[in-house]
């Protein structure tokens, strides 16, 4: 190989280097998080345990018989797919409103399968199939709803995990 073959060689591998040095540091600062000084993460994910407690916390809040307390649960811009509602709810009034008449039938939720994603640190869902126990107001009757349900939660600055969709419908085969 003659010289200046030798030379663009060199000069060519160096540029590579130089290159894929400068898309790792890039893709290092790209994904650094913002919250961190040290440059590690500033919070640990969620386990498959924490995320199962969120629902139990909701299904407490359910037993309250307080619609506010539900509608704490969820986020300022949260939607609500409802199980025995038609409507769409999109913010606080409409997600009260919705519980104000659900918790009439003095509801109690049991999961029967759960499947659970951490997305990142600040983001998870929850997805799978529960039963709920309702008791009419007016006649008494007793009645269970199966139902498959989907709960996105995203971790709020204070540390809190907020709902910010949940989609629950009546299994078709009931």
């Amino acid at each position: 190989m003659n010289r200046p073959a030798r030379r663009r060689i060199t000069v060519a591998t160096a540029v590579a280097a130089l290159a894929a040095g400068t898309f790792a540091l890039g893709a290092g600062v790209a994904g650094a998080d913002p919250r961190s000084q040290s440059g590690k993460t500033s919070a640990k994910m969620a386990t498959e345990a924490q995320v199962l407690g969120l629902f139990d916390q909701w299904n407490a809040a359910l037993r309250t018989g307080d619609a506010q307390k539900v509608a704490d649960l969820y986020a300022k811009d949260a939607v609500l797919l409802p199980t025995v509602s038609n409507n769409v709810r999109t913010d606080r009034a409409e997600i009260v409103d919705y519980f104000e008449h659900f918790l009439k039938n003095k509801p109690a939720g049991t999961k029967v399968e759960s499947v659970v994603n951490v997305l990142d640190r600040d983001t998870v869902i929850d997805t799978g199939v529960y039963e709920f126990a309702l008791t009419d107001h007016e006649t008494g009757a007793k009645n269970t709803v199966k139902a498959r349900y989907t709960y996105v939660y995203e971790k709020q600055p204070n540390g809190t995990w907020l709902i910010v969709n949940h989609h629950s419908s009546k299994m078709p085969e009931s």
